[in-house]
């Protein structure tokens, strides 16, 4: 009597398990398979607008777009999106971005970010969770010809397109940035 209480719940477990998990591993998928399609046309819009970052795709190390970032503030802002990361032009994870800001701001925006790493080391400091951005960096906004003079600071350099909204704003804060590995 006592091991058939021990045996029907262990059963009815197993058989949710069977029934939930591939859906839920089916719908991580689909959300990847989302960013990576979402990143392809983020790229092109980049270059679009900018057609000589194709230099900076060919001889980067590795990058990173965001194509969706959702950005708000009223006084305290914050941002948030996810992309893909690319090592020599091949999808190899993704990654989170979350921002805080602080300081006289308000509206909302919707933009993309592009990040290249200019060598391995830069490429793998991403990957650990090593690389935050200050107030003190920015964005380039992207339009014809801002590629073609750019310089690397610490390895990166950061580009931004606004695709909707209005924001106003004199703030700082940060980026944090969260890699998670394609498997």
């Amino acid at each position: 009597m006592k091991m058939k209480s021990i045996i029907t719940p262990a059963i009815t477990l197993s058989i949710c398990s069977a029934l939930f998990l591939p859906r839920v591993a089916k719908a991580q998928d689909e959300s990847q398979e989302r960013i990576i399609s979402d990143s392809k046309a983020a790229k092109a819009s980049f270059l679009k607008s900018d057609p000589s970052m194709e230099n900076l795709f060919k001889h980067a190390s590795g990058y990173a777009i965001f194509p969706n970032i959702g950005k708000g503030a009223v006084g305290v802002g914050g941002a948030a999106g996810k992309g893909t990361v690319y090592e020599k032009g091949i999808p190899i994870g993704t990654a989170q971005m979350v921002q805080v800001t602080v300081g006289a701001q308000a509206g909302g925006q919707a933009y993309r970010e592009i990040i290249f790493f200019e060598n391995k080391d830069a490429l793998d400091r991403f990957m650990q969770n090593k690389i935050e951005f200050s107030g003190q960096a920015s964005a380039i906004a992207v339009k014809a010809g801002a590629s073609a003079n750019t310089n690397y600071r610490n390895g990166v350099v950061v580009f931004s397109q606004t695709k909707a909204g209005l924001m106003l704003e004199a703030s700082l804060g940060g980026q944090k940035f969260t890699y998670k590995s394609l498997k």
